[in-house]
């Protein structure tokens, strides 16, 4: 070893530590350490101080060479308490989970009390506390931080700011500041609030279902901190996600919701009487109503606060997607040409989730994986999991291969801290640590309420059946309200009386307002009415675009900026979208889409379109993103046409259809002026979103009372490619299709895709608006028969038929008219050319099928006098695609006509996988579909 001075005297405290902890490393793996401590390491040796140093104009402490090695064991042991010492932590209230303290246990690290005394408390903690003197007292207090009511998963976190910054807040004690005495009795009021409810209802409604918060009062208080930190950052709006347990106490207690409407809706009487006249809540209901575990409501706050709780199905997780799209709707200002100006303190979510459902359902980490991708994340959602130690009647270990049902988020770095939820003081301090991170990183973070269920699943459920050792205890265990009281008693805060006393005021104030319910008189079941204007439909609406404003949109849309330079072979493909507006060529799908895009955000509407490959489109024919072949740089030339009032973006998803969909749901939900289009790689692919379409997209607005216009583009249409690159399962949105829900489309021109979207952005803001499924194509893209001239554009409207120009004139000739949607009514066109020999029939285009065209057919049946057969012509397998949905509407139209069915036959898969036998069969369809009587 050199006799040069040693390098190591500008090391202190726990840089020095580092630097010991990096030379253990570099004996044993070298090449795991910086070259430059390799270097040091190998001209100096070990990083040994034998005196104070003044090098840095401070003490350092002095090491003797001999305490090297304890030294080094007594930072393992303080690192392992900070990584581990959740596995002994006080965070389950019943107390009936293993504790496993050997990774933080002084001996397993070979040292006694004595040694840690002699390290210098600056190697194992910064800012230490006045009351800690030497390294044993430092050992203990990380100990009583990190093993406490509260515990901390932060060493999976790769970023080392926020690492720190979380251990500083930890280990300065921040977490649990205290409250002061008029704050603690509050605290003690909302909890007896909170189990007061519970318990009211428990006794005047025996055996109502009401999804029992008891066990987890203090998700409320979390809840109730979030929302009073909101207000300190003036944030403009939380949007919370939540399962049935706890959702009426936070119904009532957080959003405001009068008692008397909670009970009226337990009397089942009706509670509108009972609703606040200054219009600080807002609740909506469709016709056919749903069960009032499942219901949300919207609270503006004096404060300027907007609340809202997102409606949610029984398939509990599937809201966190639809609440994060309305977050990243609330924060987006849109009114504005380019990109959206997004401002992540405006909104955020809070995410409350069951313990079994949290790594159960795969849903939950689709929405952690794109919460830092760009076109998805807020800023960071705060999740809780509302951990009742059970998943209806299984236990944990049947439940999950996890230790912790958080364990999920850590591989998305996210923080995760575990809570007992019977100290609600600590509770509170993990809520304001939860806030402060997520503003400060623009993170998720994960928030594990330990408690318990005090009750069955429901309260008809006898968990002693199923889960007997849990419930014993749990029956023997004093709710939360009872510990705190008694807590506050113990520190002379109130007496023990006024505990009891203030149990009763409240307890009587709620019997008060049920007696208010019970004058109102008595009612039957409530009449199903639709809404006329859902009855009506859509409107036929003139969607056409002056010739000049689209040429002039075109022109717009290949002008790129002369230090852009794009890819040859795209730009050349581009710049044919000139020639239609020279009187050549068509325009195509792709070319259609953009222009009614560009002309819809100068209307005024905004555009969001996202899908897995939805900028290129995954047939690439879209391109409404283009990349500078030389530097990667994007362009996004609908950005730079002039008159835009509103912002356009579109992005390319992640791997994710069920969260994704549930997104552009939820944004399209809260921005009503928005075009939220999201497009299914392949139409089957939807399959993996039907959750979405069941619960949400189909129903919600005769369940819950909620308008969208979201549309959803399935690429659709047999080509010989199998079955999941071939069917959109068109007949599954056909069997959901009831009372105007939604519109389904099956297209076979450009012009009308550009009608239809330009009606969809022109309904946004209307009654009558609707979801819109569009089965879109794929070989059809640009077929010239689909291609629009620019005449189609300028003038019309959406057609939901188009009847095949050449067919029909001669009315007295005809004798079967062939129904055909989509590609195979262009492979039908295709065959018959100009119409000649095939006078005998006519084709009809279904372009839309529900609302089904029913009195525009029958007008066109009606005109050919000598008419004996209608056919319905389709590529997919008789059980499937649409034929069963229109049987129905033809047998009224057909009078006795006869009726026939051209198409595959009855199959389990929806295609065939190989593309000369698809050839063969295809070619079969055409011909009968075509043939004479």
């Amino acid at each position: 070893m050199s006799n040069k001075q040693t390098p190591w005297s500008i090391f202190s405290g726990p840089n020095l530590g580092y630097v010991m902890e990096q030379y253990d490393l570099y004996l044993q793996s070298p090449e795991e350490v910086d070259q430059e401590l390799v270097s040091l390491f190998e001209e100096y040796g070990a990083p040994v101080l034998t005196g104070n140093s003044t090098a840095t104009g401070t003490n350092s402490p002095a090491v003797e060479s001999n305490n090297f090695e304890k030294v080094v064991r007594a930072i393992e042991l303080a690192d392992a308490i900070r990584a581990h010492g959740h596995l002994t932590a006080d965070i389950y209230p019943l107390n009936d989970r293993e504790k496993n303290d050997s990774r933080i246990n002084f001996k397993t690290y070979g040292l006694t009390p004595a040694d840690l005394k002699d390290v210098p408390v600056g190697f194992l903690l910064q800012d230490a506390p006045s009351t800690v003197n030497n390294g044993l007292e430092a050992i203990e207090y990380l100990k009583s931080v990190y093993t406490n009511k509260i515990a901390f998963e932060i060493s999976h976190i790769v970023d080392v700011e926020e690492r720190k910054w979380l251990q500083s807040k930890i280990e300065k004690g921040v977490v649990l500041e205290g409250l002061s005495t008029e704050q603690k009795k509050e605290l003690l009021k909302r909890l007896t609030q909170i189990e007061g409810f519970e318990k009211f209802i428990h006794r005047t409604f025996v055996g109502a279902k009401r999804f029992s918060i008891e066990g987890l009062d203090t998700l409320v208080v979390l809840i109730d901190e979030l929302v009073r930190q909101s207000n300190v950052t003036k944030t403009k709006q939380v949007n919370i996600g939540m399962a049935h347990r706890g959702r009426l106490n936070v119904l009532t207690h957080v959003l405001k919701k009068p008692y008397e409407m909670m009970f009226a809706e337990f009397a089942h009487v009706p509670s509108e009487s009972f609703l606040p006249k200054d219009g600080s809540l807002e609740l909506s209901e469709g016709w056919y109503g749903d069960v009032k575990y499942h219901k949300g409501a919207a609270y503006h706050s004096p404060s300027g606060l907007t609340l809202k709780l997102a409606y949610n199905p029984s398939h509990l997780e599937v809201v966190s997607p639809v609440v994060t799209g309305q977050t990243r709707a609330a924060q987006e200002a849109t009114d504005q040409s380019g990109m959206p100006v997004q401002d992540k303190n405006a909104a955020y979510a809070i995410l409350v989730h069951g313990d079994a459902a949290f790594p159960g359902q795969g849903i939950v980490t689709e929405v952690l994986n794109y919460s830092r991708v760009r076109g998805f994340q807020t800023g960071g959602s705060i999740h809780i999991i509302a951990n009742n130690m059970i998943g209806f009647t299984t236990e944990h270990y049947d439940s999950r291969s996890t230790f912790y049902s958080s364990d999920p988020a850590k591989g998305y770095e996210v923080p995760v801290i575990h809570v007992n939820a019977d100290d609600p003081e600590a509770v509170i301090g993990v809520a304001k640590l939860a806030h402060e991170y997520r503003n400060k990183f623009g993170k998720d973070i994960v928030i594990d309420l330990l408690g318990y269920r005090r009750y069955g699943h429901n309260e008809m459920d006898e968990p002693l059946v199923t889960n007997p050792q849990m419930y014993h205890i749990i029956h023997k265990h004093p709710t939360v309200r009872k510990i705190y009281g008694q807590k506050l008693v113990d520190e002379k805060v109130i007496q023990d009386n006024e505990v009891t006393k203030l149990d009763e005021t409240i307890f009587s104030g709620m019997q008060e307002a049920y007696d208010r319910v019970k004058e109102l008189p008595q009612t039957t079941a409530h009449e199903i009415i639709i809404p006329e204007v859902v009855l009506e439909g859509m409107p036929e609406l003139p969607t056409g675009v002056e010739e000049s404003r689209l040429k002039k949109i075109n022109e717009e849309l290949l002008t790129w900026p002369s230090d852009f330079t794009a890819f040859k072979k795209l730009e050349k493909i581009l710049k044919r979208r000139e020639e239609p507006f020279k009187g050549k060529g068509k325009i195509d799908w792709g070319h259609a889409e953009t222009l009614a895009l560009a002309t819809i955000i100068q209307d005024g509407n905004s555009v969001r379109l996202t899908g897995q490959d939805a900028q290129r489109g995954t047939f690439s024919h879209r391109h409404l993103v283009l990349h500078d072949e030389k530097t990667g740089a994007e362009l996004t030339p609908i950005h730079s046409i002039s008159d835009a009032k509103a912002s356009f973006t579109v992005h390319n998803s992640p791997l994710t259809e069920a969260a994704v969909l549930g997104f552009e749901f939820g944004y399209n939900l809260e921005d009503n002026n928005s075009l939220t289009i999201w497009e299914a790689q392949y139409g089957d692919f939807a399959n993996m979103a039907q959750v979405m379409f069941d619960n949400f997209i189909s129903s919600a607005r005769s369940k819950w009372g909620l308008k969208s216009g979201l549309v959803m583009l399935l690429p659709h249409g047999a080509e010989g490619q199998g079955s999941e690159h071939s069917s959109a399962r068109l007949e599954r949105y056909l069997q959901l299709a009831a009372e105007n829900n939604w519109t389904v489309a099956n297209l076979s021109s450009a012009a009308n895709y550009f009608h239809i979207l330009r009606r969809q952005a022109k309904m946004l803001k209307e009654d009558a608006i609707r979801p819109l499924v569009i089965v879109s194509p794929k070989s059809l893209l640009r077929h010239p028969l689909v291609g629009a001239d620019v005449a189609e554009l300028t003038e019309g409207k959406f057609e939901t038929i188009i009847e095949q120009p050449g067919l029909g004139q001669q009315t007295d000739k005809v004798e079967k008219i062939v129904f055909a949607s989509g590609k195979l009514a262009i492979d039908l066109a295709d065959k018959v050319k100009d119409g000649d020999g095939h006078e005998f029939m006519h084709i009809v285009r279904v372009e839309q099928l529900y609302p089904f065209p029913e009195e525009k057919i029958q007008a066109i049946v009606d005109r050919y006098p000598n008419l004996k057969q209608l056919v319905w012509a389709q590529e997919e397998t008789e059980n499937m695609g649409s034929w069963n949905f229109a049987l129905p509407y033809l047998l009224d139209i057909a009078k006795g006509k006869d009726i026939k069915y051209v198409g595959r036959v009855h199959r389990s898969s929806p295609a065939e996988g190989d593309i000369d036998t698809y050839k063969v069969e295809q070619a079969r369809i055409i011909e009968e579909a075509l043939k004479s009587l």
